[in-house]
């Protein structure tokens, strides 16, 4: 990984009371996560993803966004954990994950990460925000990781809990960048009621699944929101293809 030594104090101190755990090399190349992989000519796509969000969240103040998809299985939580490392190496700011997906949370199975605790555990119990977080080796990253619940998944998202917990992390630390891993919009009312929390989204297509009409669906859902722009994944190309924007112009 990427170090930095004149933010190592700094960094030092934030995450005294996060839970440090060790990545396992063997998960993340069995997950395609590229970025966290030394030297893997695959997390150039990646990089650009990275360039291109970070300049659209810094020209406009922002330091928090949604990764959502139109429909299940487009790959969103794989485009959101290799952005957050992407992000988190680049070095000028810390980023949290937040696995927001309460129906299938994957985050931590990405990455190989078990914890006791998580998103659901801050929402329905009494479980600080703190206890809850993870500090994978990789740094400037932390993740608050997902968990399964009996509860409804669009109460606990409007719950005044909610409210509060995001609020908390997103005034935290100034040069932090909030993803939140939420669920596809068409598997519920969930992502909608995400929309309020967060300054922009970004929006993963299935090549070859997802049809013109479901992207136009998703886009009148994702009216009201900042977009900051559409991942082709599992195209031909075997790697997603970013599109900024709307131009549809592939890089």
């Amino acid at each position: 990984m990427i170090n930095s030594a004149d933010r190592y104090s700094l960094d030092s101190i934030r995450y005294t009371k996060t839970h440090t755990v060790a990545i396992d090399p063997d998960a993340l190349l069995d997950n395609r996560v590229v970025m966290g992989l030394h030297n893997d000519p695959r997390a150039d796509i990646f990089r650009v993803l990275r360039t291109n969000v970070l300049r659209q969240l810094r020209e406009n103040n922002w330091n928090s966004f949604a990764i959502t998809s139109a429909t299940p299985g487009a790959g969103k939580t794989f485009i959101s954990v290799n952005l957050a490392i992407a992000m988190a190496i680049e070095g000028n700011q810390s980023v949290l994950i937040v696995d927001a997906d309460l129906r299938r949370p994957s985050v931590g199975q990405y990455l190989g990460i078990e914890w006791d605790f998580g998103l659901v555990d801050c929402l329905e119990g009494n479980v600080p925000l703190a206890d809850a977080l993870v500090k994978p080796d990789i740094e400037r990253l932390v993740i608050l990781p997902g968990k399964d619940s009996d509860s409804s998944a669009s109460e606990l998202i409007s719950s005044r809990k909610m409210v509060n917990l995001i609020q908390e992390i997103k005034s935290r630390y100034e040069d932090r960048i909030i993803i939140f891993d939420i669920p596809p919009l068409f598997a519920g009312d969930e992502a909608l009621l995400f929309m309020p929390y967060i300054d922009a989204a970004l929006l993963v297509v299935e090549d070859g699944k997802n049809t013109s009409d479901q992207l136009q669906h998703a886009m009148y859902i994702l009216e009201q929101t900042n977009l900051l722009g559409l991942v082709v994944n599992k195209s031909r190309q075997s790697l997603p293809v970013y599109q900024y924007e709307y131009s549809g112009e592939a890089v």
